[in-house]
Formats: structure tokens, C-alpha cells, sequence
């Protein structure tokens, strides 16, 4: 049977990726034209996820990256975007 969420009920929930990770909680979802168009996840400082996105707090994942919503929220490992050690040393480059 399917079960209809409200979007006010998913605000809160912890979010994790498709490979079983902690990633965060689901902050705020942004609507366009009544439809969902993204979701703005704050990273949790205990999954060391931080580190990955570059020191930022948070990212806005598109909607087709959410692969479930139950008790939790499943969104696929693709969506998170990954700062490579080139991406570092080319921003330390700059820097300098």
C-alpha cells in the first residue's frame, strides 16, 4: 500500500545515501510550479561528509536524485558532489 507523506513530515528526517551512509537531515524542499524541484540537505558532522563537499555545510540535491522516502530519506551517492585532490590543489593554487 502506498503512503502519502506531507512535505512538513519530511522536513527533519535524516537522509542517507543509497550505499547505506549517513549523509544528513532534510532541511527545506524547494517547489516550481507546485512541483519539487530540490531538496536542501544539511550535512551531519558525523558522517565526515564534510570533508568530501570541500567544508560546505550543506548542499541542494535535485529531486531526481531522491530514490526513497519512507522513515527515512534515500538519496542516490551520485548527487553528492565530491571535491577530487586536483579540485584542493588548484584552489591552493590560487590562493597563493
Amino acid at each position: 500500500m502506498l503512503k502519502i507523506k506531507r512535505l512538513s513530515e519530511v522536513i527533519g528526517m535524516k537522509v542517507y545515501t543509497d550505499s547505506g551512509d549517513l549523509f544528513g537531515v532534510a532541511e527545506e524542499i524547494n517547489l516550481v510550479d507546485n512541483k519539487i524541484d530540490g531538496w536542501r540537505i544539511v550535512v551531519a558532522r558525523e558522517s565526515g561528509m564534510i570533508q568530501a563537499l570541500g567544508g560546505a555545510r550543506g548542499i541542494v540535491v535535485p529531486h531526481q536524485f531522491i530514490k526513497a522516502i519512507g522513515n527515512i530519506v534515500i538519496i542516490n551517492r551520485n548527487a553528492i558532489p565530491v571535491q577530487t585532490e586536483d579540485d584542493v590543489s588548484i584552489e591552493e593554487e590560487d590562493l597563493a
